[in-house]
């Protein structure tokens, strides 16, 4: 089915990804399973495929919406948001790689959340397991002033070409690819398998592209594979590649399977033999055709439809609240920021940023930890219409970007932002801070890493000195060394962990320093300490009192921290390491967001099923 939103009230319009049959053979093969033709790890495996994890609770299930490139239009926005209300907590969360995640969905209810996904051309197909995930891209794509070209037709391309291509749910492990245009990472092309780097020779469009790269174990940095590549090349090359890996990727090892392990075993140049090989196979059936030319001339225009009128302030406000989220885990709304009398100052300060088009800017809605209501995924859904292009962006810093926003119109959007809930400042700051789910839902998690990231970003928040100090720099939380938080690229990263004091378990964090996106690529954190959890702010306070003191002029926290020993940075969180058996009081052993003593539970997860 193809859906289209309408031009005249809705914005722009974009085609399905979504298909009936998806749904009905999930059903088939729930079916299957429950009456035992099928067995436990074969309907695991299918319907990680179909975006449905498991969760470290019993019976409830992750559901994981695929959003190509991050972009959402409104009607998107308000099903997104009628699903949240009906099947899960009653809200969503942005993760790191521009999709939307519900929790504790039944299973029954799988069928359902994808049925209604499906009206607005939403699809889980190929959200998780072992296949080609969802492409992601630039959020400034098409407005940025710094951008080589606009990379958005060419990821929406190969989002098409591999959705639902025959080798695309059927390789050794998940495989990941980013869009960037820009001269800054923003996609973070550096740690996927393949990162595609608008470039622009001799007057021709082509893409300068790295692969293998990742983080979690062996975290690694894209590797050159073609300085510039011509567009029309990009999807016969893209299918070599995941040829090579489908045939001669690990299947066996869980731990050694990503593709970045595979040039390892069989050596660069080995690797280049297999691939040439296989790209020379793609020719001889014809080769993988890419219309350039049609990309190139899809330049995005602004508005020029009427836009909706808009809901008033006590609307906004009313349809915000009118889902509150319930159940387990850290909810919307914990994490608690103070109001200064200059509040629209500092949201215009970090939130907005000058289009490329005279007259039009971008604004950031900053979601405090990728949380968003169902009430307030609605109004976005509204605002997007009203005073934008009628779709947004969701960033991998777990925020939403609006495009195409007349400067005349921020005071009246602001008013309504704030009205919901959404008018925090501060996006993009080192106070953003990023996480992912960690123990409250996920298997892998040690720690709940959404309790760390509630307590620093209040802390940060009760220290605007230390967030107008860092102008370039951020702080990223994962529960556990897989990285779904991206700590190993953040700055300050923080990864969760365990000690033993005696008999009992204590939670806490490894420190790493010194990772970014740079324009040599992507530069890893390095672990520096172990800090017990309850004395994290003070880490954090000395980490940033260090680059206070220490910084050179313009440098950012990234470099400073890849510059100065890492010994220097041991020393300063010495003390805060050590803890003795007889140091430690009844709350140091509840981890934060919990109320009861730290378990270390963690289970099999499903990442690599």
């Amino acid at each position: 089915m193809a859906v289209t939103d309408e031009v005249g009230t809705l914005g722009r319009g974009r085609d399905s990804f979504a298909k009936e049959r998806d749904i009905d053979e999930f059903v088939e093969t729930l079916s299957r399973y429950e009456n035992g033709e099928i067995a436990a790890d074969e309907w695991r495996r299918y319907r990680l495929l179909r975006g449905t994890y498991g969760q470290r609770q019993d019976d409830v299930q992750m559901m994981r919406i695929k959003i190509p490139q991050g972009i959402v239009t409104g009607s998107q926005f308000r099903a997104l948001g009628d699903v949240a209300e009906k099947y899960s907590r009653g809200f969503g969360h942005v993760t790191t790689r521009q999709n939307i995640q519900y929790h504790f969905v039944l299973l029954k209810d799988a069928e359902l959340t994808m049925r209604d996904l499906l009206t607005v051309g939403m699809t889980t197909r190929e959200a998780c397991g072992n296949s080609v995930r969802n492409i992601t891209s630039c959020p400034y794509a098409g407005v940025a002033h710094d951008e080589v070209f606009d990379v958005t037709p060419y990821a929406e391309a190969m989002t098409r070409y591999f959705l639902g291509h025959p080798l695309a749910g059927v390789l050794p492990r998940k495989f990941k690819i980013a869009f960037e245009g820009c001269p800054h990472d923003h996609a973070l092309a550096s740690i996927h398998d393949l990162g595609w780097y608008a470039r622009i020779v001799d007057g021709k469009r082509g893409f300068r592209l790295t692969i293998a790269g990742g983080t979690s174990i062996l975290p690694t940095s894209g590797y050159l594979l073609y300085e510039f590549l011509p567009v029309e090349k990009m999807l016969e090359v893209a299918d070599a590649i995941i040829r090579v890996y489908h045939r001669f990727g690990d299947y066996k090892h869980r731990q050694r399977n990503r593709m970045k392990f595979l040039i390892r075993e069989l050596g660069w140049d080995g690797w280049r033999q297999k691939y040439e090989e296989a790209l020379a196979e793609v020719k001889a059936e014809g080769g993988v055709h890419f219309d350039g030319t049609a990309a190139a001339s899809a330049v995005e225009q602004a508005p020029d439809w009427a836009p909706r009128v808009a809901p008033s302030i006590e609307e906004v406000a009313r349809t915000a609240a009118s889902v509150s989220p319930h159940g387990p885990g850290v909810m919307p709304g914990s994490v608690k920021l103070q109001t200064f009398a200059d509040d629209y100052l500092k949201w215009m300060q970090s939130n907005v940023g000058l289009q490329r088009q005279p007259g039009y800017v971008h604004v950031t809605v900053r979601l405090l930890l990728g949380d968003m209501t169902a009430g307030q995924m609605h109004v976005l859904g509204d605002l997007a219409e009203v005073y934008g292009d009628g779709t947004a962006r969701l960033t991998v810093e777990q925020n939403v970007l609006f495009r195409w926003i007349k400067a005349s119109d921020l005071p009246e959007l602001y008013r309504r932002l704030q009205a919901a809930g959404l008018g925090a400042a501060g996006a993009n700051t080192i106070g953003d801070i990023v996480s992912c789910p960690g123990a409250e839902s996920c298997k892998l998690a040690v720690t709940q890493s959404r309790g760390l990231g509630t307590v620093l970003t209040e802390y940060l928040d009760s220290r605007p000195d230390f967030v107008s100090l860092v102008e370039d720099g951020d702080i990223k939380i994962s529960g556990c060394p897989n990285g779904c938080g991206q700590h190993h690229i953040a700055a300050i990263g923080f990864q969760g962990s365990v000690r033993k004091l005696g008999s009992r378990a204590l939670p806490q964090y490894f420190v790493l320093v010194g990772g970014g996106a740079t324009d040599e690529g992507a530069k890893f954190g390095r672990v520096v300490s172990k800090v017990p959890v309850r004395r994290m702010t003070t880490a954090l306070d000395r980490l940033l009192t260090l680059y206070k003191d220490g910084r050179e002029p313009k440098e950012s926290l990234g470099a400073f921290y890849r510059r100065i020993p890492a010994d220097t940075v041991t020393a300063t969180l010495k003390d805060l390491a050590q803890m003795l058996p007889t140091e430690p009081r009844t709350e140091d052993f509840i981890d934060l967001g919990e109320t009861q003593a730290f378990e270390t539970v963690v289970m099999e997860g499903e990442c690599a099923s």
